[in-house]
């Protein structure tokens, strides 16, 4: 027998409960290492669910395609009952659809904006429809649900939270079984099967996994130990007892599962259809007036800007390259990309409100032209492809600064003229700077504050 018909021989396997160091302070592993070690164990799909968080789909996308992996994207979201109620619920959501992925970027957004820098705040009602301005986010339709029990809940617990996940999930939930070698999980699994009895909802698989070899195991005590502000050696059972929330092999996995629980893992990943291929720009209407389609409006601009840059008329080189530019933007449907900016642009100028474009978009006359961008290409050797080019097969990236003091302006402008359902502000994710991680890291570890000062 080869070696490959041995390994084709154990279970198939999906991966539904894996979070990476997106989860700040809780994952030990970047997403492509989750993606690579998965696909070299011969996983057949990894669902990344990162805590009330998307930040870390888009490294696991790009890593996933590379490797050809199957990537469900998802997120782990703890709820409060807005009674006041102690019991939380502790939900894997997964996005089937390209609605199931707005909805939850939709759920995720409302419960960020509840709490504080770092925190969230989910609640039951969001999910029952009775959140304000988010009654159309009832049940989730685009997404299905999987309870991750908590290992000393009550058996009424239990059956409590798998009943309401019923009620509004239908055929869309499962409840988690997850076998890290604890003491306690036999009689979990016990209370497990009478709920799943009682209520239909099956039993699926799910390694809570937080790296992607158990090497890294110190590095999550580490972590865990700066979360807590405590010292590893003091932390005690706040750090896992054991290294088993890695991605195992598909033969320990076997070892570990009952069958049917590692089928479910497929069926649910064979309905996790949703790739970030999907997603598209969706541009505004209203930047084209009647009358013009987007090509025509972007070229009549484009050339009463190029009338006002050069009023002796413009270089012949100039010229060749305009049409060099709107060519290439008209194949690629980028003209409601350059109205947008320049609608920006145009409103900021009106204000006096200080804007300048720069980086590669200093590399296009027709930026030059409408005046999002003061750069002339004439007096340069234009490089239009490191801008735009259809190897890419993406939207060019035109940076545009604002003045500060003035910026909330702009802001506002943008949400009055499109919506604020059509708006939106990029955020960024924290990272470590080294000096922070050596501190940090070294208060873990106990070491003299004035040997980590000498260090960092």
């Amino acid at each position: 027998m080869t070696e490959h018909a041995v390994f084709s021989d154990i279970a198939a396997y999906a991966e539904l409960h894996c979070i990476s160091n997106f989860s700040f302070l809780h994952g030990a592993s970047h997403p492509e290492e989750l993606v690579e070690r998965a696909a070299a164990l011969g996983y057949s799909a990894l669902a990344l669910t990162d805590e009330c968080s998307l930040a870390g789909i888009v490294r696991a996308h790009v890593a996933a395609k590379a490797q050809g992996l199957h990537l469900i994207c998802g997120s782990r979201i703890d709820f409060d009952d807005d009674d006041g109620s102690p019991d939380r619920l502790q939900l894997l959501l997964l996005a089937t659809d390209r609605d199931g992925y707005a909805q939850l970027s939709e759920l995720i957004t409302a419960a960020r904006m509840r709490a504080g820098k770092g925190c969230y705040r989910a609640l039951l009602a969001d999910l029952e429809g009775r959140s304000s301005g988010l009654q159309h986010l009832a049940g989730l339709p685009g997404c299905l649900a999987i309870l991750v029990p908590p290992r000393s809940a009550t058996s009424d617990t239990l059956l409590r939270q798998a009943r309401w996940l019923q009620a509004w999930f239908g055929g869309r939930a499962w409840v988690a079984h997850q076998r890290l070698l604890y003491a306690e999980e036999d009689l979990l699994l016990e209370r497990l099967l009478h709920v799943s009895q009682a209520t239909g909802l099956p039993l699926v698989a799910c390694g809570d996994v937080v790296m992607h070899v158990r090497s890294r195991k110190p590095l999550h005590d580490t972590l865990q130990a700066i979360r807590l502000g405590t010292p590893v050696a003091d932390c005690g059972y706040a750090l896992m007892r054991n290294a088993e929330q890695h991605l195992r092999s598909r033969l320990r996995i076997a070892q570990l599962y009952p069958p049917q629980h590692l089928r479910e893992t497929l069926a649910i990943a064979s309905r996790c259809r949703f790739s970030l291929d999907e997603l598209r720009y969706e541009y505004p209407d209203e930047i084209v007036p009647p009358g013009h389609t987007p090509a025509q409006w972007l070229r009549e601009l484009t050339q009463r800007g190029a009338q006002r840059r050069y009023p002796a008329g413009a270089p012949q080189k100039v010229l060749a390259q305009i049409e060099h530019e709107l060519r290439l933007i008209a194949e690629q449907r980028y003209e409601p990309f350059f109205l947008t900016v320049h609608d920006v642009v145009s409103f900021a100028r009106s204000q006096g409100i200080l804007c300048q474009g720069r980086g590669s978009a200093a590399n296009s006359v027709v930026c030059y032209c409408l005046g999002i961008t003061e750069v002339d290409p004439a007096e340069m050797d234009v490089l239009f492809e490191r801008f735009i080019s259809k190897e890419r097969n993406e939207p060019p990236d035109i940076d545009v600064d604002f003045e500060h003091q003035r910026r909330e302006e702009v802001i506002q402008y943008l949400y009055r003229k499109y919506g604020r359902d059509r708006t939106a502000l990029a955020a960024t994710v924290v990272s470590y700077r080294p000096r922070s991680a050596l501190r940090d890291v070294g208060k873990a570890l106990g070491i003299d504050l004035q040997r980590i000062e000498q260090v960092a």
